[in-house]
């Protein structure tokens, strides 16, 4: 990948993000094509729906793609009903079928938006008031998004067609000199495209490698990766929630925190609120941010989309921010790691043993 500056802007507070998008959306004069994870009926959700189904209204193309399992619990017919009647071309990815029970496992996790070719939003928010500060007050999520202009835009595009059509999509690093692009986690090349770049990001590191994952449940050839940077004196801290909000994914984390520990990694938990940002950074001058956790649903199972690129100016954005997620947060020490109540000591052989499918 050549080296570059792509234009990004950086998102970590969800009334900002919403904001931009929805004016974003707003502007739009021939399409508007968004994916989310979860799409929530409430205010932000309808914030959302109602955007949409004005420009729907207005002549534009509107395609909305929501995960059927991550919104299960939020959404609502009643939002539904109202999009479909406003003209908006709604899909559920994976809804539940008798006929086939285990595609229900593969979920769609990207939260994507593209607008007329022109301007593009990835990362971790989805659409729900637990990330506005309006509207939850100091116990908002921590999240991370990034703005995209110019040629990632039409890559965002083909790989929102792809999905939507059911089809095979990957961006062709080789067809010309790239210093951003959008990657999927599956490709002809790689079965498991993200793990495989974020393998190579880690081994060609030489200073320094900074995570930041609502869940660490990564596959074995990731964490030596991790190891092995640590071992050469590259600096690793890693960043994950101080209590995270799947009950099985902590029993399990002091087992993987430990040994990274062992390793030389730091490891460090955000405490005030619900870390759910999904970022890398390298040196200073490589990038990750997207979709995808560093864990095995994100790197073998899910559908996912990350940007990855050689964007010092972005770099430096997120190491500011995880500077600064630094000043909030505990550094983890094998020596001195809290008892566990005698149910997760329990139960946590059995969600090792389950770590596939966290």
């Amino acid at each position: 990948m050549m080296p570059g500056d792509e234009p990004f802007q950086l998102f970590t507070e969800g009334d900002t993000l919403y904001d931009a998008m929805l004016a974003a959306i707003g502007r739009a004069e021939d399409e508007v094509a968004m994916e989310s994870y979860i799409f929530a009926d409430d205010e932000v959700g309808w914030r959302f729906a109602e955007a949409l189904a004005a420009q729907a209204r207005a002549g534009v193309r509107v395609r909305l793609h929501l995960d059927a399992a991550g919104s299960l619990f939020w959404a609502s017919r009643r939002l539904d009903r109202f999009l479909r009647g406003n003209g908006v071309d709604l899909r559920w990815f994976h809804r539940w079928h008798w006929s086939q029970p285990l595609r229900y496992n593969q979920r769609n996790h990207r939260k994507l938006l593209v607008l007329d070719d022109r301007l593009a939003f990835l990362g971790g928010f989805n659409i729900h008031r637990e990330n506005s500060k309006a509207l939850f007050g100091e116990r908002r999520w921590r999240d991370t998004h990034v703005a995209m202009a110019g040629p990632l835009v039409r890559q965002a595009r083909q790989a929102f067609e792809a999905l939507w059509g059911r089809r095979p999509w990957q961006s062709d690093l080789a067809a010309e000199p790239h210093s951003a692009v959008l990657l999927p986690n599956k490709s002809v090349e790689c079965q498991h495209r993200l793990r495989c770049i974020f393998a190579s990001m880690f081994g060609s590191a030489r200073r320094h490698i900074e995570v930041t994952t609502p869940y660490l449940v990564p596959d074995e050839w990731t964490l030596r990766a991790l190891e092995h940077a640590a071992l050469r004196g590259v600096s690793v801290r890693v960043m994950v929630p101080q209590k995270g909000d799947i009950a099985p994914v902590r029993w399990i984390a002091r087992r993987i925190h430990a040994r990274l520990l062992r390793g030389g990694v730091q490891v460090f938990g955000y405490r005030p609120r619900l870390l759910h940002a999904k970022t890398l950074t390298i040196d200073g001058d490589w990038v990750s941010v997207g979709t995808a956790n560093m864990d095995y649903r994100s790197l073998f199972l899910n559908h996912e989309l990350n940007l990855c690129a050689r964007a010092p100016s972005l770099a430096a954005a997120l190491e500011r921010q995880f500077e600064a997620d630094l000043a909030d947060a505990e550094e983890f020490e094998a020596s001195s790691a809290p008892r566990q109540p005698i149910t997760d000591r329990l139960l946590a052989p059995l969600a090792w043993a389950a770590r596939r499918w966290l």
